[in-house]
Order: structure tokens, then C-alpha cells, then sequence
């Protein structure tokens, strides 16, 4: 399994992100993910700087891959710009970039004021954005007229050798069966072994399966949990409400009803390699290829140190 790092755009700032790459880089993680946010999940975290901007920036300093985990290309950015976007990052890139997708949150998308669909129509909306997207890498002049987007005589003239990869976030089992139907891989933070065979037995047999949790260092464990639950406590947040709440404010409503034990449950706190290994090894055993640890907190040099002591080459 190839271990990676996930740049936390809501967290930190450009600059922390930059040298992150760089020390995660030297330190032997095998690839980036990056987040793709308007909003961070509360103000306690306090960033979301460009995407593209930051690829931008890292295209400049790495050689490893770098996907966003993940862009939403339905609402906030029409799916040919998004094209370009990812078209442009693929060039800078040399090829080593992948563009993850996903059906998005309301947090991110809604800033417009239009309504925010329901999952179905979201995911519809997906599968037209990427079957737009791909028909635009191939170089020449697009008109589309869709169920949910039109193009008009649009061109993406920078392009790579070869089109970007698209992976695909996913969560119920209609989401999963369109990843194994159109993706190039399949996105998702929750390690759970079934979902990694629907999507296998969907069409995704081969393809890359990739995994993220998040991580704290601290000198103690339970500092590790006092930083985590300040900053995420949205991690502990069930079912359905990353995708609908519309504001940092509403997460951070929605957050008080987590506690510092739930953060503990779903963050990889503390300076004990075992429990970090502990996490690695649910993903593993869930039949990932791929997982990528995010940092919580201040502390990131010391849990890129950790990381490379204890599990990288």
C-alpha cells in the first residue's frame, strides 16, 4: 500500500502548504492530495485558498502525483473550466496529476444562491460534468446541450500527452456503481471493504483504490485530542451533514454535539506510531492501494517526521 499526504487547505496557509509538500516529499510520501473548498469546515481553521493557485505552486517544487480530494465540477466552477483547470495542471505536472471528483457540499457550492439537489441529481449532474470534461481533453471544438450544462464551441488548447485521470469520491451504493462506470479510480475516507469490492465488481476491477484519514502530533495523546477536537471536531459528524450544512456556523452548531472521545475514535491522535499504524491498517485490510494522512494542528513537522521513522522507505 502507497502512503501519501494530504494537503488540508482549510487549515492551512499557502505558504504552510507549500512547505508541507516539500517536507512530505523528502521525507518519502509517495504522492499529494489537496483539498478543493470555498470554506473551511469552521473558522477555527481558518484558511481555503485557490486550488489551482496552490497546484500551481507545487508543479513548481515536486515530482510526486497530486490529486484534489476532491473538486466538485457541478455548481460552483462549470464543468469546461474545470477542464481547463485540471488540463493546465496535468501540463505543469508532467502528467502526474489526478483530478479526484466528488458531488461536493453545500458548504463549498452554494454561494451562488441557487438551490442546492438532492443526491440523485447531484450525481447525475456529475456524470454529464465528466463525460463533458473528457470530450473537451480530446482536443477539439465542443458544443454540448445537456440535461444540466451546455458548452458552446468551447476548446481546450493547452492539454497533456495523455488526458488527465479522473478519480471519483463515493459513499451509498448508487454512487459507488457510477465510479466503477466511469471513473479511473475511486476516492473515499471511510475504510470499509465493501465498498471497495462494489466498486470492484461495478467496473473498478484494477483501478486504484484511495484512502485519506487525518492525523495529530502532539507530545501527548491527549493534547493531540484537545488540538483535534478544536479544529475538527467536524470529523465526528454523522451520516449525511458534511454534504448539506451550508456554513462553517452551522458546522460549528452541529460540532458541539461532539465529543472529545469521538474525535479520538476518528482521528489518529498522538505521538504512538502504533496507533497511527493502527489506522494504516484499516485501510489496508479494507483493500486500499493508496491512503493519505492529513495533519491536524501546528505540530505537522513532527508528525512528517513520525511518518518517515516509522512507515516510509
Amino acid at each position: 500500500m502507497k502512503l501519501g499526504y494530504f494537503l488540508s487547505s482549510e487549515e492551512y496557509t499557502p505558504a504552510q502548504l507549500v512547505e508541507q509538500a516539500r517536507l512530505a516529499q523528502d521525507a518519502g510520501f509517495e504522492g499529494l492530495w489537496i483539498s478543493d473548498h470555498y470554506h473551511p469546515w469552521n473558522d477555527e481553521q481558518g484558511q481555503s485558498p485557490l486550488v489551482w493557485s496552490m497546484i500551481g505552486a507545487l508543479s513548481q517544487m515536486v515530482h510526486i502525483p497530486v490529486t484534489t480530494a476532491v473538486t466538485c465540477p457541478i455548481m460552483r466552477i462549470h464543468p469546461a473550466v474545470i477542464a481547463q483547470a485540471a488540463a493546465t495542471s496535468a501540463v505543469l505536472l508532467d502528467g502526474r496529476f489526478v483530478l479526484g471528483v466528488g458531488t461536493g457540499e453545500a458548504l463549498n457550492e452554494h454561494i451562488y444562491g441557487d438551490a442546492w439537489p438532492g443526491a440523485g441529481e447531484r450525481l447525475g449532474m456529475l456524470e454529464e460534468a465528466v463525460h463533458v470534461m473528457r470530450e473537451l481533453w480530446e482536443g477539439g471544438v465542443v458544443s454540448h446541450r445537456g440535461k444540466h450544462f451546455t458548452v458552446e464551441q468551447a476548446r481546450v488548447y493547452t492539454r497533456p500527452e495523455t488526458p488527465p485521470k479522473v478519480y471519483m469520491s463515493a459513499f451509498g451504493p448508487k454512487a459507488i456503481g457510477l465510479a466503477g462506470d466511469i471513473a479511473d479510480g475511486f476516492i473515499s475516507v471511510v475504510p470499509n471493504a465493501e465498498h471497495v469490492e462494489q466498486f470492484r465488481k461495478a467496473g473498478g476491477a484494477g483501478k486504484p483504490v484511495q484512502g485519506g484519514f487525518k492525523g495529530c502530533w502532539a507530545p501527548s495523546a491527549d493534547e493531540a485530542v484537545q488540538i483535534a477536537h478544536r479544529l475538527w471536531p467536524n470529523a465526528g459528524l454523522p451520516g449525511e451533514l458534511s454534504q448539506v450544512l451550508p456554513s462553517p456556523r452551522h458546522f460549528e452548531q452541529a460540532s458541539q454535539l461532539v465529543t472529545p472521545s469521538m474525535v479520538r475514535d476518528a482521528i489518529a491522535c498522538g505521538p504512538d506510531p502504533d496507533r497511527h499504524a493502527s489506522m494504516l491498517r484499516t485501510y489496508e485490510e479494507a483493500g486500499f492501494d493508496e491512503v493519505y494522512v492529513a495533519p491536524v494542528g501546528p505540530h505537522y513537522r513532527e508528525l512528517i517526521d513520525l511518518y518517515r521513522k516509522s512507515f516510509l522507505p
